[in-house]
């Protein structure tokens, strides 16, 4: 495996700026995600503290890894959440400690030079999956088994947003992992204040809810599925009519 430079030497100022080699064009297109969260900024400053910081025995695929440990986590501390939902505390320090492997392994690999760029796409978000469906399954646990279908159309509904972003980055190029305002980050801040309320007022309100949730999602992926077409109309037919024109041309 190539020799990753030590961070303090990267973050010297003689070095090439951090910042282009984690945020900017990549060579493989899924490397580089688009994202225009809410909360993009604070996490850029966030970064330029902590990658230099990240101690060298560290490795991006380390933090990859630990994935299916808060996965794991996820799903046992819902099922005791079952009958205690202070347990749903702990759902949320791993929803935490899964924000920060995940936000920082690909930046990590980047900023160091790593090389596993592909490998690191296709762990990364095999692993968002686990990921989701560790949470739908915690939830499984708290409420009744009627509500099971609704549950299976967020998951339906929430699984269909990630094939939307893989089959654009096939079509255009772009790996954008957030829609309109809304990324990650702002998805996991809903989870755990969706676990507080649970632990504020009881599972009641779970079952009533996931039915709007499907419903809205279903509206949203909707509406991005029409404007992605469009564009992807659009961008077939512009290349058509260069190709159309280039061939006139050689006539």
């Amino acid at each position: 495996m190539q020799t990753e430079m030590d961070a303090a030497q990267l973050a010297q100022p003689g070095t090439a700026d951090w910042s282009a080699r984690v945020y900017g064009k990549q060579k493989f297109a899924g490397a580089g995600k688009a994202n225009s969260g809410l909360l993009v900024p604070l996490e850029r400053r966030m970064a330029r503290f902590v990658l230099p910081r990240v101690p060298r025995w560290l490795e991006t695929y380390h933090l990859t890894l630990l994935t299916p440990v808060w996965a794991v986590g996820i799903a046992g501390f819902s099922y005791l959440a079952a009958r205690d939902l202070r347990w749903l505390w702990l759902v949320n320090l791993m929803i935490v400690f899964h924000y920060l492997t995940d936000h920082f392994d690909g930046k990590l690999g980047k900023y160091r030079d790593t090389g596993l760029c592909k490998w690191g796409f296709y762990m990364d978000h095999l692993f968002d999956y686990v990921f989701l469906s560790a949470i739908l399954i915690g939830y499984s646990f708290l409420i009744p088994q009627r509500s099971f279908f609704n549950l299976l159309l967020v998951l339906c509904v929430f699984s269909a947003f990630m094939f939307h972003t893989f089959l654009m980055l096939a079509a255009t190029d772009e790996f954008r992992v957030s829609f309109s305002r809304f990324g990650p980050t702002e998805l996991r801040i809903g989870l755990i204040i969706c676990n507080a309320l649970l632990v504020k007022f009881g599972t009641r309100p779970l079952k009533g809810v996931l039915p709007y949730v499907a419903g809205c999602g279903t509206v949203a992926l909707a509406l991005l599925a029409f404007r992605a077409q469009k564009k992807l109309w659009q961008s077939d037919m512009a290349a058509k009519q260069k190709s159309e024109s280039v061939g006139a041309c050689l006539e």
